[in-house]
C-alpha cells in the first residue's frame, strides 16, 4: 500500500542546489587538520553541498578506531564556518544526537545497524522531535523494506519533514564482488511504497572498493536516485577507517566529471510520444503473460488433483530440477539473462508446489 507523508523535496531545505545532492567527506574525522584539509578540497568543487565526517563510529567489532567523539563536532563547526558548506555525521543513539543538534549540525544520519532497531530509530525521533533538521536514514542491514519504512515512519511522526532515505547495500548472503549487496529492488519497492520520500546512494558502502564506485553511482542515477553520499579523504591510504573504498577529492572530481545524470521526464515532446508508444506495447505483453500463467495455473491444478488420486508428492525433485536446466537454457538462446529465468522459475514452482499441497490438503 502507498503511504503518503508530508516529507519535503530536497530543494525545499536547501534551494541552491542545482545538481543531484552530493554529500561527501572522510568515513572518519581522524584529526583537526585532516579534517580542515579534506573540507578545504572539497569546497573548492561546487557540485558538492555537504560535508560528511563520522565521529562516532559503530564497529562490527571491537578494537578497531571507533571515531574521536564530541571533538569531532568542533572540527565539523569549523568547517561549517570556514567553508560555508551544511555539516552532517552519524547518529546511533539519543545521546549523540541530543550533542550533535547542540553543536548546529544540519544534517544527520541513522546509519544501516540502527535502523534495524525500531528502539534505537524512536530515541533518536524522540530527541529530533520539535526541529528542522534534516535526518537521513540508511536501509537496514537486512533487505527488509518494511523496517526501512518504519524508520521513516518514526522520524516523520517526530514533525520531521526534511527526510531523504540512503541506499546503502545489504549484507551479502553470499559472496559477491561487493563490500555490500545493492539489490536495488528493495529500493524500487521502497518507493513504490514512498513515492514522494527522495532517495541518495551511498556506493562507498556498497562497493568497499574504489573500483566500483563509478559504475555504481551511474547505476544509481540510472534508476533515478536523486544524489550520493561519496567518502573522501585527503589521503585514502592512510585512512584509519575504510580506506579502500575512499577517494581523494580530486578523484571525486574525475568520477563527478563522468557521470551522466539522469531525469525524471525529458523536455522533448517526441520523447513522450514514443514512449507512450513503447509502454503501450509493454502493457499489452504484460497482459498477455498473466493470461499465459492463468492457463498455467490451471494444468498445475490437474496435476495437484492427479497426484492427489495416485497418492503422489507434489514437489517431484528430479522434475524440477530438469525443469530449471531446461528453462535456463531455453532462456539463454533467447538471450535472456540466466539469473532472471532462475528467480522467476523459482517464484513460479514455488507457487506450483503450494498449489498441488493445497489440493492435496482437500483430500
Amino acid at each position: 500500500m502507498t503511504l503518503k507523508l508530508d516529507i519535503n523535496p530536497i530543494k525545499a531545505w536547501m534551494p541552491n542546489i542545482d545538481n543531484p545532492l552530493l554529500i561527501s567527506g572522510p568515513c572518519s574525522l581522524e584529526t583537526e587538520e585532516q579534517t580542515m584539509e579534506t573540507a578545504r578540497l572539497l569546497a573548492k568543487d561546487k557540485r558538492v553541498f555537504v560535508f560528511r565526517g563520522g565521529v562516532w563510529k559503530p564497529r562490527t567489532r571491537p578494537g578497531s578506531f571507533e571515531g574521536v567523539g564530541s571533538i569531532g563536532l568542533k572540527w565539523l563547526q569549523q568547517v561549517k564556518e570556514e567553508t560555508g558548506l551544511p555539516v552532517g555525521t552519524e547518529v546511533a543513539n539519543a545521546q549523540h544526537t541530543e550533542e550533535a543538534l547542540k553543536a548546529g549540525l544540519d544534517v544527520l544520519w541513522i546509519g544501516a545497524r540502527s535502523t534495524a532497531s525500531p528502539f534505537v530509530v524512536q530515541e533518536i525521533a524522540d530527541v529530533v522531535k520539535g526541529t528542522d533538521t534534516v535526518v537521513m536514514i540508511k536501509n537496514p542491514v537486512n533487505p527488509d523494506v518494511q523496517l526501512w519504512m518504519g524508520a521513516v515512519e518514526r522520524i516523520h511522526q517526530a514533525g520531521i519533514k526534511n527526510i531523504v532515505g540512503i541506499h546503502r547495500g545489504f549484507t551479502p548472503f553470499r559472496e559477491t564482488k561487493y563490500r555490500n549487496y545493492p539489490n536495488w529492488k528493495t529500493f524500487i519497492e521502497l518507493k513504490r511504497l514512498l513515492p514522494n520520500l527522495p532517495v541518495i546512494c551511498d556506493p562507498s558502502h556498497i562497493a568497499g572498493t574504489r573500483e566500483y564506485l563509478f559504475e555504481i553511482s551511474q547505476k544509481a542515477f540510472d534508476m533515478g536516485m536523486e544524489g550520493l553520499m561519496v567518502e573522501s579523504h585527503r589521503d585514502p591510504s592512510c585512512a584509519l577507517s575504510d580506506a579502500g573504498q575512499q577517494l581523494t577529492p580530486a578523484d571525486l572530481g574525475k568520477m563527478l566529471d563522468k557521470l551522466v545524470i539522469r531525469y525524471e521526464n525529458a523536455s522533448n515532446p517526441e520523447f513522450d510520444n514514443q514512449l507512450d508508444v513503447l509502454r503501450n506495447r509493454i502493457d499489452a505483453i504484460d497482459a498477455e503473460l498473466l493470461e499465459t500463467l492463468a492457463s498455467r495455473v490451471q494444468i498445475v491444478k490437474q496435476i495437484g488433483e492427479y497426484k492427489r488420486d495416485n497418492n503422489v508428492t507434489a514437489l517431484q525433485i528430479n522434475r524440477w530440477t530438469q525443469l530449471m536446466e531446461n528453462r535456463v537454457k531455453l532462456g539463454q538462446s533467447m538471450d535472456i539473462n540466466e539469473t532472471f529465468v532462475k528467480i522467476l522459475f523459482q517464484l513460479i514452482h514455488e507457487d506450483s508446489v503450494r498449489m498441488q499441497t493445497e489440493i492435496m490438503d482437500q483430500e
